[in-house]
């Protein structure tokens, strides 16, 4: 579930705490968390709606100015289900604390290059962590199509195993392309050792 950046700001000082999505089947459950760019979202509910149900308080804190304004985003989306998800900020996004971490101990380097070597090995095509790690860190700020075309894989492939390397605290996203994180640099240097 993705949101806009100005949303995400409105989600991060408290002034929306709602979605509204349709989706063929919920990508979030209630219980679960999801990590996003201002913290970690608990997802308090989960809840298939009529759009006519949806009233005024609801599009306010999903952060529209009005019930019409909600409904014409919605009628551009596609798929015949629509949630009502409400959430709130637990807390920090841990990915953040991990990317400035370079002092890994023995177990957590080698928790990581298992990881990594995890992602390799269900790779349909080559290996590509470490080859992705050194592009990134050798073309940083580089737009996606650019490095993927680079990969020689599509777009869409090149940015979800980016994602991958940016859930253990690697990568960090910049406003145009990509960089390494601090570990991201540390685990390099250590990969290129062994």
């Amino acid at each position: 579930m993705l949101f806009e950046q100005s949303t995400l700001a409105a989600i991060s000082d408290g002034s929306v705490a709602l979605a509204f999505r349709r989706w063929r089947r919920p990508t979030v459950r209630m219980g679960g968390t999801l990590v996003t760019p201002v913290g970690v979202l608990a997802i308090d509910a989960v809840d298939k709606v009529a759009l006519e149900a949806i009233t005024a308080k609801d599009a306010r804190a999903a952060g529209y100015a009005t019930v019409s304004e909600l409904r014409i985003e919605l009628a551009r989306r596609r798929n015949p289900s629509l949630f009502r998800i409400a959430f709130h900020v637990e807390g920090a996004d841990p990915r953040i604390a991990a990317r400035s971490q370079t002092r890994l101990s023995a177990a957590e380097l080698e928790e990581l290059h298992a990881q990594l070597e995890r992602w390799d090995r269900a790779s349909r095509t080559d290996p590509w962590t470490e080859a992705y790690l050194t592009l990134i860190e050798t073309s940083p700020g580089v737009r996606a199509p650019t490095l993927a075309s680079d990969s020689g894989v599509d777009t869409a492939r090149f940015k979800a195993n980016v994602r991958k390397l940016k859930s253990v605290g690697l990568t960090e996203s910049l406003a145009v392309g990509y960089r390494l994180s601090p570990r991201g640099k540390a685990v390099l240097t250590r990969l290129g050792h062994r």
